[in-house]
């Protein structure tokens, strides 16, 4: 896949905007992958509809009603932001009209697309559906994080991957570091070794001056970045390794939309720190840091 190596990773909020981060393919120079993070007022509505593109909306805080062409749902007991409970997502396959609505207060929500050859259903995933798919705890020490998976590989979709994961105060997350920027099958087999993916991480923090640091590379350093993300912002990864850490004091949250040659998320280690692996003595205790039970008591 042709991608500009020069271009910029971090993309900042707009604070106070209802539409706070809108990230297209053009604007991301690359091919799939598009982003949109929006509030909804009580009364306020969002009307749509997908084209010849799938869509994810998953809800970071609030409840919803969505009324579309392919079925209504609506939403009682959603979290009341990432940091209480696990994700409802209502995933939409290609020509589907959508008009979403705040269900009670303010409505917080994401939204990833990407092209789609084929129509899957229609459906929304409910934090006991996340649940069921197995809350992942991954690493250790310092490098633990908790991974919950919304359309993860095997979905019955096209293209679209999406995960959310959590990574406690002063953890490494997305480490030791991985890429997948080459589609690669094992010559004998056939099986996919590694996809080429275009890849957002979308970051809530859980104080208002927390940030996280993030670094974006290749194994020439041609693309070679260093991006401070705060609430709201995005750090796009058009190709290479890209670990993560939170800053000191606090707990940072990033959902992951991914889209490209696999609906997959096989990957390469950076070979450098491919040592780490099976290094860790234990899972930090402050993981989980979001569970099922937290929902069922909002």
């Amino acid at each position: 896949m042709n991608r500009d190596k020069k271009c910029k990773v971090l993309a900042k909020s707009s604070p106070g905007e209802e539409i706070y981060q809108h990230l297209s393919s053009s604007e991301a120079g690359w091919k799939n992958l598009n982003f949109l993070a929006r509030t909804l007022k009580p009364g306020q509505k969002w009307s749509g509809e997908t084209g010849s593109s799938e869509y994810l909306f998953v809800i970071l805080g609030g409840n919803m009603f969505a009324n579309t062409s392919k079925g209504s749902w609506t939403t009682a007991d959603a979290r009341r932001n990432v940091f209480s409970g696990l994700p409802h997502a209502l995933y939409l396959p290609p020509d589907t009209e959508f008009e979403i609505s705040a269900a009670g207060e303010l409505l917080d929500l994401a939204c990833g697309w990407c092209p789609a050859e084929k129509s899957f259903p229609a459906r929304l995933m409910t934090p006991s559906d996340v649940n069921s798919l197995g809350i992942e705890y991954r690493g250790g020490d310092n490098a633990s994080r908790q991974i919950n998976s919304i359309l993860p590989p095997g979905s019955p979709c096209n293209h679209l991957v999406c995960v959310e994961v959590y990574t406690p105060s002063g953890n490494w997350s997305s480490f030791p570091a991985h890429k997948h920027d080459t589609r690669k099958t094992d010559p004998t087999t056939g099986i996919l070794k590694e996809a080429d993916l275009e890849e957002i991480y979308f970051y809530k923090i859980d104080k208002p001056r927390g940030f996280a640091i993030q670094k974006v590379y290749n194994d020439s350093r041609t693309l070679d970045e260093i991006a401070e993300a705060h609430n709201n912002d995005v750090v796009l990864i058009p190709e290479g390794y890209h670990p993560v850490v939170a800053g000191h004091g606090y707990n940072v949250y990033y959902l992951n939309f991914l889209a490209g040659s696999d609906q997959s998320l096989a990957s390469s280690n950076d070979p450098d720190h491919e040592w780490i692996y099976g290094t860790w003595k234990a899972m930090d205790p402050r993981v989980p840091v979001v569970t099922l039970e937290m929902n069922l008591k909002t």
